[in-house]
């Protein structure tokens, strides 16, 4: 609902009527098991493009980190707005950095992205499930179900709990997710009338950054299922550099890699990429965990 407001907020500077209609997603209702044991991403839009296919809403607003690699065709991303703070937040109420977690100690989280390059770099630490809104995560915490819990940095300010963060985790030691702290608008593919009207929304180098990430993570089938973390950032001279990830959920078998180019190359350094990470083992790993050939 913050996301839904925000970008309200946004539209209505540009003198447009929002009405804004709430829902439930999947996702949202089965907090019970993972994402990777229930279908991964999809489950946070699906009840949201119905209600585009339905004609009951003109736009869905998405976290672009929770929207799948590859769009049913009667949909687009029609613009991705301005990037929050792209790093996690270490959440603790008794320690002030992974670094400081005694041995054995409960870490929460439901990202194998995050398990994996935790236990790689701390494998002394015991990763458990985390599932729930931020209140219900906080509240796990507070009664000392976890010593900590690894969250995104972009959600904790967005709603006002940014005092809850000891620490924020370097990207050199947890590497965040595609596409994590931008916000995505999606419309059907059809309505080429609110292309236009919606573009003043858009953060050309967020969009950068967020689209060659993707390109990176469609290239290897990305979904929940893999442990797989990317991060461009804009240089100068319209040129991006990118750093990428992928693992076993175990830590083990890590491949990393690096690119830089201009922003017109995005798509295509994004599965070169990819690409060089296949051949350096990672079609066992995507084979291993998802059953498919690449």
């Amino acid at each position: 609902m913050w996301q839904a407001n925000h970008i309200k907020t946004l539209l209505e500077q540009n003198g447009f009527e929002v009405d804004i209609i709430g829902m439930t997603t999947e996702g949202d209702r089965r907090l019970d098991v993972t994402l990777n044991e229930i279908g991964g991403k999809g489950l946070f839009i699906k009840e949201l493009e119905q209600a585009l296919l339905d004609d009951r809403a003109d736009l869905a607003v998405h976290s672009m980190k929770d929207v799948p690699m590859d769009l049913d065709e009667a949909f687009r991303i029609v613009a991705i707005t301005e990037r929050e703070d792209v790093r996690d937040a270490f959440v603790s109420n008794n320690f002030e950095n992974l670094e400081s977690l005694p041995e054995g100690s409960r870490v929460g989280t439901s990202s194998l992205r995050r398990q994996a390059q935790i236990l790689k770099k701390f494998p002394r630490l015991q990763i458990l499930p985390l599932r729930g809104n931020l209140d219900t995560r906080l509240r796990k915490l507070d009664d000392g179900e976890y010593d900590a819990i690894i969250l995104a940095s972009a959600g904790l300010k967005r709603l006002e709990l940014a005092h809850r963060i000891r620490s924020y985790i370097d990207p050199a030691v947890i590497l965040p997710a595609v596409g994590q702290g931008a916000l995505g608008i999606e419309i059907l593919r059809v309505r080429e009338d609110l292309v236009e009207l919606l573009g003043p929304l858009t953060h050309i180098e967020s969009t950068v950054c967020v689209m060659a990430e993707r390109a990176f993570s469609r290239r290897l089938g990305g979904s929940c299922r893999m442990p797989i973390a990317a991060l461009a950032e804009i240089e100068p001279m319209q040129m991006f550099k990118m750093n990428v990830m992928m693992s076993m959920p175990d830590g083990t078998k890590t491949i990393a890699a690096k690119c830089k180019g201009p922003w017109r190359k995005l798509d295509e350094l994004g599965i070169q990429t990819a690409e060089a990470m296949i051949k350096r083992g990672g079609k066992a790993i995507i084979e291993k965990l998802t059953g498919n050939t690449i």
